[in-house]
């Protein structure tokens, strides 16, 4: 199951994210990578066609069965981090 903190939810009204977008980056993100301030935090990446073929980002977390998001975005600058392959 996924829960999203209130911060989540109302930066994703704000920013106008579908949260089909973000159950995609969690389900098949394109990279990950942990969240380096946070420990135990993980960031999902994967570019959304819906946003212009932009990254989403999503900051998360394991709680027993559940993912527990704390925010959503578009990041600019995923890209130029972007792992190569």
């Amino acid at each position: 199951m996924i829960r999203y903190l209130q911060h989540a939810r109302e930066a994703m009204v704000r920013r106008g994210i579908d949260p089909t977008w973000v159950e995609a980056a969690l389900a098949a993100p394109d990279w990950t990578e942990p969240d380096p301030g946070h420990p135990g935090r993980t960031c999902s990446f994967r570019a959304t066609s819906e946003i212009g073929g932009r990254v989403l980002r999503v900051v998360h977390w394991r709680d027993g069965p559940d993912v527990v998001v704390l925010m959503a975005h578009p990041d600019r600058d995923a890209a130029k981090r972007r792992p190569k392959v």
